[in-house]
């Protein structure tokens, strides 16, 4: 396959199947340095948002689909009757510059199926983002796929031209992995985590001292877990976040619902998970980020270690502990308040903010961006107070949407 087109058809298609592309954390850049934000949809094109608010898209693609590994889960393995496709570093280059230049994109998300060696493959990598920054003054975001097995040497100079660097977990716990990914090491990964995290620390204390140190991996460093593979519950995979984002310091975990393959091994199941599995998931992962939950909490006493699919996790935790509820909105302090389902962050600390001057009552919540619906249940205000404490039972079923609804998402 010689034309740029076909290859780009065929490895922005393949990138599809990794969900670890965001541009969260990453340092603004001054508006000279570049032609304005980029919002077009198109083929390897993908949105994300920076941590104030700003969309940003990506160039997201393979740098080939060819790849050594089996991985049982894998479109791209070694086994699949797949088509293949394999850009060259210039090639990559190119496009990245002329979507750039045509204010398509903001960055690149760049990855790869491991070919020859996980050197070889991580060298190239590398080639693509130092080419960008040094030889083309790119200024751009870059987010580049790790392999575990590269040099220590490879990663630093990763680091050093990345603006984000993420290495995938693949499955939530070590037997899953020796199952269907035999040849890949859990020890692996999480070694090269752990050697991520303290050069990241490192280039940031130095950073701290000397404004003019050179930068490495500003953005962090994210991984990507594969969410109904095997049967693995709930309760392990958020116990494996918990456990990474305390060890490792990540940005963030992703969780990418398992999709059926092509000849897949009679090992997988043959459907994929409720695509609401993996939206739960993803909120009590905030949940366990910015509200002070811990991984147990959330799960606990949950039907079979798994989340309820029918009400976020917030609500669940609320309605098994209704003994803590009501909550006076005016005295509550703010790790009280984060507990109250329908108040986010935001709406908390607003809350805090103006009932520093004034009584709180029922209508100024909602002024403050409270949902008011999911709310009422479980507040006091001096003009207000539940009518009836209704049941756990009573309170999901009030919340819950109906079977049919539900099942759109199955």
């Amino acid at each position: 396959m010689s034309s740029v087109p076909e290859k780009l058809a065929v490895l922005a298609d393949a990138a599809k199947y990794d969900v670890s592309c965001s541009s969260s954390g990453a340092p603004k850049r001054d508006s000279r340095d570049r032609k304005g934000i980029g919002s077009t949809t198109g083929m390897g094109i993908c949105h994300s948002y920076t941590p104030d608010g700003r969309c940003v898209s990506l160039l997201k693609i393979l740098l080939t689909n060819f790849c050594v590994y089996d991985c049982a889960y894998c479109i791209n393995r070694r086994s699949s009757n797949v088509q293949r496709a394999r850009f060259t570093v210039e090639e990559v280059v190119d496009l990245t510059l002329q979507f750039y230049k045509r204010n398509y994109i903001e960055g690149l998300f760049l990855s790869s199926g491991i070919i020859q060696s996980a050197d070889y493959t991580m060298e190239e990598l590398v080639r693509v983002a130092r080419s960008l920054r040094e030889v083309h003054g790119f200024r751009g975001y870059i987010h580049l796929k790790t392999i575990p097995e590269a040099s220590p040497e490879l990663i630093a100079d990763a680091g050093r031209y990345a603006d984000r660097l993420s290495i995938n977990i693949e499955l939530p716990t070590e037997a899953g992995l020796k199952r269907f990914a035999p040849e890949k090491r859990t020890g692996s990964i999480r070694g090269t985590m752990a050697g991520l995290r303290l050069r990241i620390e490192e280039a940031r204390e130095e950073k701290a001292a000397t404004p003019k140190a050179p930068r490495f991996a500003p953005a962090g460093q994210s991984t990507q877990m594969i969410v109904g593979a095997d049967e693995t519950n709930d309760a392990s995979i958020l116990d494996t976040s918990s456990t990474l984002y305390a060890s490792y310091a990540l940005k963030r975990v992703y969780y990418s619902a398992f999709s059926p393959i092509p000849d897949a091994s009679s090992a997988l199941p043959p459907k994929a998970p409720p695509l609401q599995r993996e939206n739960r998931l993803y909120q009590a992962d905030w949940l366990m980020r910015y509200y002070g939950f811990s991984a147990g909490e959330i799960i606990e006493g949950a039907d079979g270690g798994m989340l309820d699919l029918a009400i976020d996790p917030k609500l669940a935790w609320a309605l098994r502990n209704r003994e803590r509820f009501p909550v006076d909105i005016n005295k509550a302090d703010r790790e009280v308040l984060l507990r109250v389902p329908g108040l986010g962050t935001r709406t908390v600390d607003r809350i805090i903010a103006s009932r520093r001057d004034r009584t709180l009552r029922f209508d100024d919540l909602a002024r403050l961006k409270a949902s008011m619906r999911k709310a009422r249940p479980f507040i006091v205000t001096p003009d207000y107070r539940p009518t009836m404490l209704l049941d756990r039972s009573a309170l999901r079923d009030l919340f819950a949407p109906p079977p049919e609804q539900l099942g759109l998402f199955a």
